[in-house]
């Protein structure tokens, strides 16, 4: 949980003070990344469609959430930013139409951080609208990848060391984000719930004592 947030922001992207990010998660990587997206002075939209996962995201410091649902993300967006757009998006979800939603939600020569994934065909991203007229770049962000451009300065050590660090300086809540905590024997029962019932959890944490 640690070390995937961290590589996808401030790596995935470099979030600026005064800068606008739009984070949709799956289930707990979003909210490290809004954190860490504060701390870099970013102003954070999480989008998210369970209420529950939205009032977290507005408690770890989110300035706004939306329901992809009942929203209109990227209208919104534009609406509270001057028709600008934001500077950089983060998308976990793993949905391709989040992913179009995303790419219209970015600035005009802006960056989606994709660290979803994603399976079949990506019919509902088009690529002749908003990609195509505002230079929109799209990038990977692997799960346990360093952006090259760091290499030479960071590596999964010094990602995984940073991230504990600000977790016990309390920089970055992650506590907060373990909804369930189970003996080893019930990881069947788990990952049950998490494929019927994934709004029931956040982070799912087995014990083997």
């Amino acid at each position: 949980m640690l070390r995937p947030a961290y590589s996808r922001q401030p790596h995935g992207d470099p979030i600026r003070c005064g800068g606008r990010a739009i984070a949709r998660p799956p289930r707990s990587p979003p909210w490290p990344s809004t954190q860490l997206a504060r701390l870099n002075g970013a102003r954070v939209i999480s989008v998210d469609l369970v209420p529950a996962r939205r009032k977290l995201a507005e408690r770890l410091g989110a300035s706004l959430t939306l329901d992809p649902a009942a929203d209109e993300v990227a209208e919104r967006v534009r609406a509270l930013t001057s028709n600008l757009g934001a500077d950089v998006v983060i998308e976990m979800s793993g949905s391709y139409h989040a992913l179009q939603e995303a790419v219209r939600t970015a600035a005009y020569s802006s960056r989606v951080v994709v660290g979803g994934f994603f399976q079949g065909p990506a019919t509902p991203v088009r690529l002749g609208e908003e990609f195509h007229h505002n230079r929109v770049a799209v990038i990977g962000s692997q799960i346990s990848g360093v952006a090259p451009a760091l290499q030479h300065r960071w590596d999964e050590l010094r990602m995984s060391t940073t991230a504990l660090e600000l977790a016990n300086e309390r920089r970055l809540d992650l506590r907060s984000l373990i909804t369930h905590t189970l003996p080893a024997e019930d990881a069947p029962a788990a990952f049950e719930m998490l494929d019927q019932s994934p709004e029931a959890a956040l982070q799912v944490v087995l014990d083997y004592r």
